[in-house]
């Protein structure tokens, strides 16, 4: 079950689906209950936490390399979707909201993007609303900024200005609860 050569290479960013984008800082061997283990060792910068995987557990873990440019690209046209709410309770949305963001899958993580973003003259949302979009669209910007080689700030206004330009044809019917 051993591999034989790692799949990250050090200066690799790398997707860890519950912490969202990292770089691979070194590569450490070490023994540890007697066993010998190699491990990543991550570092994601927003939260300020290294993180050490052991090299056999990233398929399990669902650790994975930046997105390719198509799903990008499907990422990206997600947002400009209609948004889509259903009409269960917020206490079961947000569990199903807060399992795509953590499935690290990018056009999961848009879609709840695009479902919980507000225009300027929209209903202000809830605390918890907005905390979900917050940690949606941050994690796709990370991403999204990783991949385009840009800052997160500058991913995000990208990522604003799509759901800005496409959210008002939605959101101008009467329907939108």
């Amino acid at each position: 079950m051993a591999s034989s050569a790692p799949a990250f290479d050090v200066g690799d960013y790398v997707v860890y689906p519950k912490h969202g984008v990292g770089r691979v800082m070194e590569i450490q061997k070490e023994e540890i209950a007697g066993m010998k283990l190699e491990l990543y060792v991550l570092r994601f910068e927003k939260e300020r936490m290294t993180l050490r995987v052991p090299v056999n557990k990233v398929e399990s873990i669902g650790m994975r390399k930046l997105s390719s440019d198509k799903t990008l690209r499907e990422a990206m046209e997600t947002l400009k979707g209609k948004p889509r709410v259903k009409r269960t309770m917020w206490s079961r949305r947000a569990q199903e909201y807060e399992a795509k963001i953590n499935s690290g899958d990018l056009v999961s993580i848009a879609e709840v993007t695009r479902d919980l973003f507000r225009p300027e003259d929209q209903p202000e949302q809830s605390y918890s609303e907005r905390q979900i979009f917050e940690a949606a669209s941050s994690r796709l910007a990370r991403e999204l900024a990783a991949m385009e080689k840009t800052d997160e700030p500058a991913a995000l206004g990208k990522i604003l200005d799509v759901l800005r330009q496409h959210a008002p044809q939605y959101y101008d019917s009467a329907e939108v609860a």
